[in-house]
This record gives C-alpha cells, sequence and structure tokens, in this order.
C-alpha cells in the first residue's frame, strides 16, 4: 500500500516513514510544497493531511489530487507519531 503524508514536522520526516514501513506501506512525505506538488503526490492508496501543520493551498491541491486518483483521504489535527499508527492501524490492512 503506498501512503502520501501532507503537513506535519520536517524533522519527522524519517519516522513517519519508518512508522509506514513498519505497517507495510511505502511513503512519501511532503512538509513542504514543492514544485509541481500535483505531479510528484503520484497515485497512493492513502493520502493523511496533517491540518495543523499544513497551508490551506497545499491541503487542498493534495485532497484535489486524491479525488481525483481515487484515494482515501484521511484528516488528522496531530501530527504525532501516535496519531500516524493511529491512522494506519484504521486505513491499513495488518502489519505482516
Amino acid at each position: 500500500m503506498s501512503v502520501v503524508i501532507v503537513g506535519g514536522n520536517e524533522r519527522m520526516e524519517r519516522q513517519y516513514k519508518d512508522i509506514c514501513k513498519s505497517h507495510g506501506c511505502r511513503a512519501k512525505v511532503f512538509a513542504k510544497m514543492p514544485a509541481d506538488f500535483r505531479r510528484k503526490i503520484g497515485s497512493p492508496d492513502l493520502v493523511i493531511l496533517f491540518t495543523s501543520t499544513v497551508s490551506h493551498k497545499m491541503a487542498e491541491c493534495a485532497a484535489g489530487e486524491a479525488r481525483r486518483q481515487n484515494a482515501v483521504i484521511a484528516r488528522c489535527h496531530s501530527s504525532s507519531a501516535c496519531a500516524l499508527r493511529e491512522l494506519l492501524r484504521q486505513h491499513c490492512p495488518a502489519p505482516a
């Protein structure tokens, strides 16, 4: 399963990827909006929006692309590791 995380803390990008890997997911993390963001998202199965640490423009762009790709959108106010684990527990199959 592929996951795109939008928002969050730059310092925790490695932790976000490690947590996703432990749940059997491949992850892309975008803490800041890069150039050609819409193209870099790709076609994920799940888009996680950390709403407290993401700009409105970036959130709208990610949500629009997720809808276009028929991906599940999960929103969470907190950008903590525990919040990510809980979202993955809800949306991803059990880790192997």
